[in-house]
């Protein structure tokens, strides 16, 4: 699933209030957070990221990477934050 630009700006208006839950450190993406992050999409459909300075990779990239190991989307990247979506099965909250 695509988003187009208006499912993408109302997501990143629910976005912009919440808290990263998640960061990305040194190791970078490793199985313990591509796992992590795909419950916590399945329990919010939507989260925000912060990507740390050791990360070895910036918050573009990691974002499309972690995007795609979780079968997410990528809504946006500001700065070092990264915000995901993914439709959650069993939890839906989000109507777009």
């Amino acid at each position: 699933m695509s988003l187009n630009s208006k499912q993408r700006a109302y997501l990143r208006s629910l976005a912009a209030g919440e808290q990263a839950i998640m960061q990305v450190g040194k190791d970078g993406i490793g199985e313990n957070l591509v796992k992590t992050v795909s419950d916590a999409l399945e329990a919010r459909e939507l989260i925000k990221l912060t990507v740390l300075a050791a990360s070895p990779e910036g918050a573009s990239q990691t974002g499309e990477k972690l995007a795609s190991a979780v079968g997410a989307e990528l809504v946006c990247t500001v700065g070092r934050k990264i915000v995901l979506y993914r439709e959650s099965q069993t939890n839906k909250r989000i109507d777009l």
